[in-house]
């Protein structure tokens, strides 16, 4: 909702990102107006490719070993590849190959489907997931993200709601970064790739973290705590500081057991 304080026309649609789509094409081809990522789909993709393009120049000039990246539509996964491709084809950073891993919400996960049962067409699914910013049942470019994937030896998997949660709350514990709910599918995928052994330890792995966590703070909302309401006195903090580390002990003896 922060777009309004540009004083646009702002229009909530009742629907998912697919009949967003839908309706935003019909605009266009009635209005003659253009959409970034709808008719004018070059400015949108050709943008995605400078993901790719600030990895290798934050590397040193060199490429990762692995990426993992979250799945949509699939272009982005596509365009990182291509950003890779052009600076090796021009010179900038030597040529390797790097593995690609994707990430899906299980609620919304056509294209870790269709990896998983070995297609190469994708299955449309109604989106029934938290990770509403990748939630895109028909993605445009899906069969490309199977194509990379299978090509470099990556994988494509999906989590469920919670995990999506829990992968938002373990990077903001370990890393201060909070992130929306791609971020958390990304996440939650990593640790999974992780513990099923298909990530080398000796990799250098980059994960793509694409929006901020104040954009779905809903998500969230109901895995963490409420704040301590205290008086503006000294024992009044002494007393809920006292509370706050007798909880984290009964919290971490629980985790023991």
């Amino acid at each position: 909702m922060g777009t309004l304080i540009y004083n646009p026309i702002l229009m909530a649609v009742h629907g998912n990102y697919d009949q967003v789509n839908r309706l935003c094409s019909e605009v266009a081809n009635s209005h003659g107006w253009g959409f970034v990522n709808i008719n004018l789909r070059p400015y949108y993709s050709e943008g995605s490719k400078t993901l790719a393009y600030e990895v290798a120049e934050q590397l040193g000039w060199e490429l990762p070993d692995h990426i993992v990246a979250p799945l949509a539509s699939g272009s982005l996964f596509s365009k990182i590849y291509k950003g890779f491709k052009e600076f090796t084809e021009v010179g900038l950073v030597e040529g390797k190959d790097v593995r690609f891993s994707g990430a899906q919400a299980e609620g919304c996960s056509p294209i870790s489907q269709a990896f998983k049962e070995g297609r190469d067409f994708i299955t449309p699914v109604k989106p029934n997931t938290i990770a509403k910013s990748i939630a895109i049942g028909n993605p445009a470019d899906g069969v490309y993200a199977l194509e990379i994937a299978r090509k470099t030896n990556g994988n494509i998997e999906d989590v469920t709601d919670p995990e999506i949660v829990e992968g938002i709350q373990l990077l903001a514990e370990t890393e201060g970064i909070f992130t929306e709910t791609a971020g958390g599918t990304t996440i939650a995928v990593l640790k999974k790739l992780v513990e099923a052994g298909k990530i080398n330890p000796d990799e250098k792995t980059v994960v793509y973290i694409t929006g901020n966590g104040l954009k779905t703070q809903e998500a969230v909302q109901n895995a963490v705590g409420e704040p301590f309401t205290i008086d503006a006195n000294l024992d009044a903090f002494e007393q809920a500081l006292d509370r706050a580390r007798t909880l984290e002990r009964l919290d971490w003896q629980q985790t023991l057991v």
